[in-house]
């Protein structure tokens, strides 16, 4: 049974912050656990984002050091080529997130190669499988910093425990020295703990799973007595009264 007894301090995994609204990225960014930043389209879309451009300059004037992942918005190999090696001159700490396969199914990594050899540092993403790992470390290089992402949070969605997959997976990555393997699509606050016992190398958090960071390490019978006294607390709150209760019962 994995149970971690400490602090976030002792983990050894990094925190990416996972999110588009400018304004929480640059608040996010004051927290010393926050290693880096990574967004999406999705993310974009739903924080009215209308401005790729505009909106990823204003990131990294905010996060002029930190890590940050842009996603390319092509579906064509030649495009998603030429959209990466755009991003990647936005600036230094850029890594461009490229998807494993097109909307079609077709491999994006022999492109990949081609960018990887060129210097481009990438973010492989929406990646579910352990063939998709393995395929991934073939096109990657030891001397040129690169993310993997598993999308972990999804594949318990299936119903599967995504624990093995991701230990399987920091193994495969093992002989790329500057290739990290992150953990994606977390659903609740145990994935962290869970990411840095298997050795993952960052795990990415929304803005939900980060205001819950504080939990971890907390003592169990503290935890029960806050919680019986929120149940009371909010009954008293609600005007529940006792008497309608035992009357009502009663009748």
């Amino acid at each position: 049974m994995i149970r971690f007894q400490g602090t976030l301090d002792r983990m050894r995994i990094k925190l990416f912050a996972d999110g588009a609204d400018l304004e929480h990225i640059r608040k996010t960014c004051e927290n010393p656990h926050i290693r880096g930043i990574t967004t999406n389209p999705t993310l974009m879309r739903q924080s009215g984002v209308e401005d790729y451009r505009s909106f990823a300059q204003d990131v990294l004037e905010a996060v002029p050091e930190l890590p940050v992942c842009f996603e390319v918005l092509a579906d064509d190999r030649m495009e998603m080529a030429r959209q990466a090696r755009a991003i990647q001159s936005w600036g230094p700490n850029v890594f461009v997130k490229i998807p494993v396969t097109n909307t079609r199914g077709e491999s994006s990594l022999p492109m990949v190669r081609s960018l990887v050899e060129d210097g481009v540092q990438v973010n492989i993403t929406a990646v579910f499988t352990l063939d998709q790992v393995r395929e991934a470390a073939d096109v990657l290089a030891a001397n040129v910093p690169g993310f993997v992402s598993i999308f972990a949070g999804r594949i318990a969605d299936a119903g599967i425990d995504p624990v093995p997959v991701m230990t399987q997976a920091v193994e495969i990555l093992g002989n790329l020295p500057q290739t990290e393997l992150i953990w994606a699509s977390p659903r609740e606050v145990f994935n962290v703990v869970q990411a840095d016992a298997c050795g993952c190398h960052v795990i990415t958090l929304t803005d939900g799973l980060m205001s819950k960071l504080a939990l971890i390490g907390k003592d169990l019978n503290e935890f029960s007595l806050e919680t019986v006294k929120m149940f009371y607390d909010d009954a008293l709150a609600a005007g529940y009264s006792s008497d309608s209760l035992v009357s009502g019962n009663a009748a």
